[in-house]
C-alpha cells in the first residue's frame, strides 16, 4: 500500500537497464578429421532489444576509480603501482566472492583442471582488472612517459605475410594488457593497424560511460591505430565491406575474440573438460578474403615494467574440402576451412591461458550451449 506521507519513490520511476536478448541456434557441427575434434557452429539472432539507462550504478565506481588512479600515476612512483592496485582489489573482494567466484571456479577448473589454486586466481584477476585501468591512466597523464619493456615476438612472420599482398588479421584474445598495451607494441614496431570494435568499448555501458567513462580508453587505443572499424549490427553489411577494402588493401585488421558483435560464433572443447567459445568472424574472413592469419597474446610478466606481446606462427589449417556438405549455405562460407582455422586459434589461446590464467578477461562457461538464450560469459569485455 502506498502512503503519501513518505512521498513518491524514486526507485519506482527508475527504468531497469537490461542487456539485449538473443536466440542462438546450432548451425551445424563440423568435423575436422586431422586433429579428432567438431566445432559447433551457432547462429544468434536479436529478440528483444536491452533497455540503455542513462547512468549506471557502476559509472560513479568507474568515474572515482579514474581519478584515483590518475592522481597514482601522477604522483607516485611505478614501483608502488602494483601493490596499490592489489590493495584497492581487495576493498570489494568480498562481494565479488560472494557473486562472481562460484561461476568462476567451475569455468577455471573445467580448463585447467580440478589442482588449480581458484581462490589465488580470482585474487589475482581482481587485482589484474585494476591493474589495466593505472595502465590507462599512466598514458592520459600530461608530462610523464610511461616506457615499460614490450617485446613483441613474431613481427618477422607479419611482415612476411603482408609481402603476399593480402592483408592480414591479428585475432587478439582478452588479457588485460591487450588493449593498450598489445596495440602499442605493434604501432612502435611499425604496423599501422586497423581495429574492429563495438560502440560500447571500455568499462561501461550506460550512455554516460560511453561519452564519458570510456572515451579516454578509446582515445588512447586510438593513439596507436591507423582507423577504428566501429561494428554495428544494423550496418554489418558497411562494416563487411569495410574490413574487405583493408584486406584488399594489404592493411592489418586487428580482431578481439568477442562473440557478442557478429551474428554467429563458435564452441570447442577447451582444456581438460571444458567448452570455450570463439568468434568466427576472423576465420570467415581469413577463408574467403585469402588474408593471412595470426593470434595474438599479450600478457605482463612483471607488472607495470614487462609486457611480452606475442604474435603467433600464421595459422595454415589443412585446407582440403569433403566432397559435400549438410546444407547450401555451409558451403558458401567453407566452414571446414574456418573449423580448421578455429582449432588452431584454440590452441594458442589456451598455450597463452595456462601461463597467466588471472590476466584473462573472459571466460565461457563450463557447459556446452545446446541452442538457447545467450548465457553471458564470465568477466566480459568487447573490443
Amino acid at each position: 500500500m502506498w502512503r503519501p506521507w513518505l512521498g513518491k519513490s524514486r526507485r519506482a520511476n527508475r527504468q531497469p537497464s537490461s542487456a539485449n536478448i538473443y536466440h542462438t541456434e546450432i548451425i551445424a557441427d563440423v568435423a575436422v578429421p586431422e586433429r579428432g575434434e567438431t566445432v559447433r557452429f551457432f547462429s544468434r539472432k536479436l529478440v528483444r532489444p536491452g533497455k540503455l539507462r542513462s547512468v549506471s550504478n557502476k559509472d560513479l565506481r568507474e568515474s572515482l576509480l579514474s581519478l584515483f588512479y590518475l592522481g597514482v600515476a601522477a604522483v607516485l612512483p611505478v614501483a608502488w603501482w602494483a601493490p596499490i592496485c592489489d590493495w584497492v582489489s581487495t576493498l570489494r573482494r568480498k562481494r565479488h566472492f560472494r557473486k562472481e567466484f562460484a561461476r568462476y571456479d567451475v569455468a577455471i577448473k573445467a580448463v585447467l583442471g580440478d589442482d588449480v589454486d581458484t581462490r589465488s586466481l580470482f585474487k589475482g584477476h581482481l587485482a589484474a582488472a585494476h591493474r589495466r585501468r593505472l595502465m590507462l591512466a599512466a598514458h592520459l597523464v600530461p608530462g610523464r612517459r610511461w616506457s615499460p619493456t614490450i617485446r613483441l615476438e613474431g613481427l618477422d612472420g607479419l611482415r612476411e605475410a603482408l609481402q603476399r599482398g593480402r592483408g592480414a588479421i591479428v585475432w587478439c584474445d582478452q588479457f588485460i594488457a591487450q588493449t593498450i598495451i598489445g596495440k602499442r607494441a605493434l604501432f612502435e614496431a611499425g604496423i599501422e593497424a586497423h581495429q574492429v570494435s563495438v560502440n560500447f568499448h571500455g568499462f561501461s555501458e550506460s550512455k554516460f560511460g560511453l561519452h564519458v567513462i570510456n572515451r579516454p580508453l578509446v582515445e588512447v587505443e586510438n593513439r596507436f591505430l591507423k582507423s577504428r572499424i566501429v561494428f554495428e549490427r544494423a550496418d554489418a553489411y558497411q562494416v563487411t565491406a569495410r574490413i574487405q577494402k583493408t584486406l584488399k588493401e594489404n592493411g592489418v585488421v586487428l580482431m578481439t575474440n568477442t562473440i557478442h558483435a557478429g551474428s554467429t560464433f563458435t564452441e570447442i572443447a577447451m582444456g581438460d573438460h571444458g567448452w570455450t567459445h570463439l568468434a568466427s568472424a576472423p576465420a570467415n574472413f581469413a577463408a574467403r578474403a585469402g588474408a593471412a592469419l595470426f593470434a595474438m597474446s599479450t600478457l605482463e610478466t612483471v607488472p607495470f615494467r614487462e609486457y611480452r606481446a606475442i604474435v603467433s606462427p600464421e595459422l595454415k589449417p589443412n585446407a582440403a574440402k569433403p566432397a559435400s556438405l549438410p546444407a547450401k549455405d555451409v558451403a558458401a562460407k567453407n566452414l571446414v576451412l574456418q573449423a580448421g582455422y578455429i582449432l588452431l586459434k584454440r590452441d594458442r589461446l589456451l598455450e597463452a591461458v595456462k601461463s597467466y590464467p588471472d590476466q584473462m578477461m573472459a571466460w565461457s562457461g563450463a557447459n556446452r550451449l545446446t541452442g538457447q538464450q545467450d548465457q553471458p560469459a564470465i568477466g566480459g569485455d568487447a573490443a
